[in-house]
């Protein structure tokens, strides 16, 4: 009965329009105050504690990381680099941008930044070098998708704060799946422009890949501060945050010299706006999932999965068709904070391992970012291109149909996430 009224409160708070945090907060204190004796003190006590985790503080740097990069100038010298690669081929400049966003995906730990930051530079190019728009703006959204796969993660930082999971864990169990995603998405790529005939570059000399491997090197050495930090044991995925903040903003304004001292407090209040956003949409799912451990509600589910029979390939049906409705209707930030509590018992009940079942949420994330009506990338893409919701989705089926390929290798292959926290003494 609990249940049924939670989720009604909280589906018909929502369909009014009202932001999804603070329907997390009313649906809880409105519950609490009808149905329970809960002291309004403990839900103050409870406000405090939940966001009380050292995880939690890698957002704000995360962000501030991924808006000084944005702003400086990196993004451009990265295209650069992935075009002299890989320019060549059919697509050339399409190939590049999938390169370019997983790249710069491993340095801002966003999926909207790495669309904005690539999408911004490449897309105009790629229209003026004879590409359609539709083309550019199919890869552009989907490939961007990779800045919450490819480690650093917010997503997955969100994911560790409901669960309790290993943050490094799961930024080492992106890194295969990531890269393998952006290979199958950058081969849609190949094999839709060379159906197409669409235009290549002239081929790079060695000595020009070498001169924007060198212009982009401080950017990409970010990439070796945060993952060598984290798999050295030299600090934690929370200092490797703070550390790739620092870092970004000495690369911007004393290296690349693209952004000036004056600019940065304007990205200090951009990202401090964003952690709020974000921080208040986590203390609000922080006290949903109190209201649901109180009232007993995963374990009830729990039992009531596994007592119908349901074994692990059926569960993780289940869970990927939930996740991708959801994805129709949130943000991942909602999503993860509001399913993760409830899945996770029931995945843990059945013997899935939670580095792997997190690993499932972020790419089912992924889908949801790429697809209407709230998938961000396309709002994103949308800003940059001028092009209509419903045009860009049709654009963006081929890769997002590759995407849906990739979400059942990930699903029930466990291996592809695992092999690499596993080699490194992380998992089990």
């Amino acid at each position: 009965m609990s249940t049924a009224i939670i989720f009604g409160l909280l589906v018909v708070l929502m369909l009014t329009g009202m932001p999804i945090s603070i329907s997390l907060g009313l649906t809880v204190l409105s519950f609490l105050f009808a149905f329970t004796q809960v002291p309004i003190e403990s839900v103050a006590l409870k406000l405090f504690t939940g966001i009380e985790k050292f995880e939690i503080m890698a957002i704000p740097f995360f962000i501030l990381a991924g808006n000084f990069l944005t702003h400086g100038g990196v993004a451009k010298r990265m295209i650069r680099f992935a075009t002299s690669m890989v320019g060549h081929w059919h697509g050339g400049l399409g190939l590049g941008g999938v390169l370019a966003c997983a790249l710069f995906a491993a340095v801002s730990g966003s999926s909207p930044a790495t669309v904005v930051a690539i999408g911004s530079i490449l897309l105009p190019a790629m229209v003026k070098a004879g590409f359609p728009n539709r083309f550019g703006a199919g890869v552009i959204t989907t490939s961007g998708a990779l800045g919450i796969l490819i480690p650093p993660s917010i997503v997955m930082v969100m994911y560790s704060v409901s669960t309790n999971t290993s943050v490094g864990a799961l930024f080492m169990a992106g890194v295969v799946p990531g890269l393998l995603l952006a290979f199958f998405l950058g081969f849609t790529t190949w094999y839709r422009a060379k159906k197409f005939n669409y235009p290549r570059q002239p081929k790079a000399t060695w000595a020009e890949r070498g001169k924007a491997l060198r212009e982009s090197i401080w950017g990409l050495l970010l990439i070796v501060i945060v993952m060598g930090g984290i798999y050295s044991g030299m600090f934690t995925p929370t200092e490797a945050a703070a550390m790739s903040a620092v870092w970004a903003f000495i690369t911007a304004v004393f290296i690349y010299k693209d952004m000036g001292l004056k600019d940065v407090p304007k990205v200090l209040l951009s990202s401090a706006n964003m952690s709020a956003m974000l921080l208040y949409i986590i203390t609000n799912a922080v006290l949903f999932s109190f209201l649901m451990t109180h009232e007993n509600i995963p374990q009830q589910m729990a039992d009531a999965m596994i007592g119908t029979g349901v074994g692990m390939i059926g569960f993780l049906i289940i869970a990927n068709i939930l996740l991708l409705i959801a994805g129709n209707f949130m943000e991942p930030s909602s999503i993860v904070l509001i399913l993760a509590p409830i899945l996770f018992p029931i995945a843990m009940k059945l013997g899935i391992d939670p580095v792997h079942f997190g690993i499932i949420m972020v790419v089912n994330m992924e889908v949801g970012m790429c697809h209407p009506p709230v998938g961000l990338n396309l709002y994103v893409a949308s800003g940059i291109t001028k092009m209509g919701i419903t045009e860009l989705t049709i654009a963006t089926w081929p890769w997002l149909l590759t995407m849906l390929v990739f979400l059942v290798l990930v699903t029930y292959w466990p291996a592809l996430s695992l092999a690499l926290p596993r080699a490194l003494g992380m998992v089990v």
